[in-house]
């Protein structure tokens, strides 16, 4: 995890971009993620801004593990 996006220094309720960085992915592959019903779970505040939160993009990222047996 690089230094910007450590636990301390983590904005609140990050957007796109943000959690896309952090999950080494692209905003639109990210908006893919979550039309085909995958992805972190979202925030929709107002008419288009999407949020997250950190726990919930931590948990969904939990769930991908991959144990070495069956990799």
């Amino acid at each position: 995890m690089s230094e910007a996006l450590a636990p301390a220094a983590r904005t609140p309720l990050p957007g796109r971009k943000e959690v896309a960085a952090y999950l080494g992915m692209t905003e639109n592959g990210l908006a893919q993620l979550h039309y085909r019903g995958d992805g972190p779970p979202q925030i929709k505040i107002g008419g288009r801004a999407v949020r997250y939160r950190w726990e919930d993009v931590d948990a969904w990222l939990e769930t991908r593990r991959v144990s070495e047996a069956s990799a």
